[in-house]
């Protein structure tokens, strides 16, 4: 696992971003997972930055989800597909043909998670998936527990979880109880998973899952396993890391044509 320590969320965000776009370059069509909330924002902000500036054009790429409500309906404003279609899709100029995700409203909702997983397979797998944490480890709604096997299914959201996401609405009455998430086995399928965690409330859910044993307790250690995971983190989200400093100086050596 690579470990990238920036100053701050901009500077994770940017980071991210221009490995974003150095896989543009490469395949314009590259299928890009994305993540909700606020962690990615700083992510989908420089690359919208670069979209209008000319220096990236991401009129082939691919847009999947990670994960969806259950029972919200799709053109609810805190929907996982509304947010991405106003937080990614439509900066980077792209239309809805270009999107993927699992449909939250099925009579059926575990055939649409097969479904999805199917679909994510056909399309050729997921270049490059970008996660956020939470504050106990989880991955996509993946919580603690979750097989590290698992594939895109129904997972009922623990209080805690209700409780960070109660923010987006206009209480945690409103929060769904269940999701579909992407299975912290679908997500290892990606080629490169970049995770970025800021704030010091991530502190020991990055520790945990960067340093400690891979465990179903912290999902994300999950990503121990993959041959190409990138953590990116702010000083506050490294700063509970035994091996900060060797992070810091492990990065400052690799060559710049690396990239992430």
């Amino acid at each position: 696992m690579e470990v990238v320590i920036v100053p701050d969320a901009k500077a994770g965000g940017a980071l991210i971003a221009e490995a974003i776009a150095a896989l543009l370059s490469r395949k314009p069509d590259a299928l890009l997972g994305v993540a909700t909330g606020s962690t990615p924002l700083p992510v989908y902000e420089a690359l919208a930055a670069r979209v209008r500036s000319g220096a990236l054009d991401a009129s082939r790429a691919r847009i999947c989800q990670l994960d969806e409500y259950v029972g919200l309906p799709a053109d609810h404003p805190e929907s996982y597909r509304s947010t991405v279609l106003r937080q990614v899709v439509e900066p980077l100029g792209l239309t809805e043909s270009s999107f993927m995700g699992p449909d939250g409203n099925a009579e059926d909702v575990q055939g649409a998670c097969d479904a999805y997983d199917r679909a994510l397979a056909e399309a050729g797998g997921v270049d490059l998936q970008l996660l956020g944490i939470g504050t106990d480890g989880h991955i996509g709604f993946n919580e603690p527990c979750s097989s590290l096997a698992s594939r895109t299914r129904i997972k009922t959201l623990t209080e805690q979880t209700r409780q960070d996401n109660a923010r987006f609405f206009a209480g945690i009455d409103e929060v769904p109880h269940h999701v579909i998430t992407q299975g912290i086995g679908t997500i290892l399928e990606a080629r490169h998973l970049v995770l970025l965690a800021t704030g010091a409330g991530k502190a020991e859910a990055v520790a945990r899952s960067v340093e400690g044993p891979v465990s179903a307790l912290v999902p994300a250690s999950a990503l121990q396993l993959h041959p190409h995971a990138t953590v990116v983190v702010d000083e506050a989200a490294a700063s509970r890391l035994k091996l900060a400093d060797y992070f810091r100086a492990t990065y400052a050596a690799k060559p710049a044509w690396q990239g992430l």
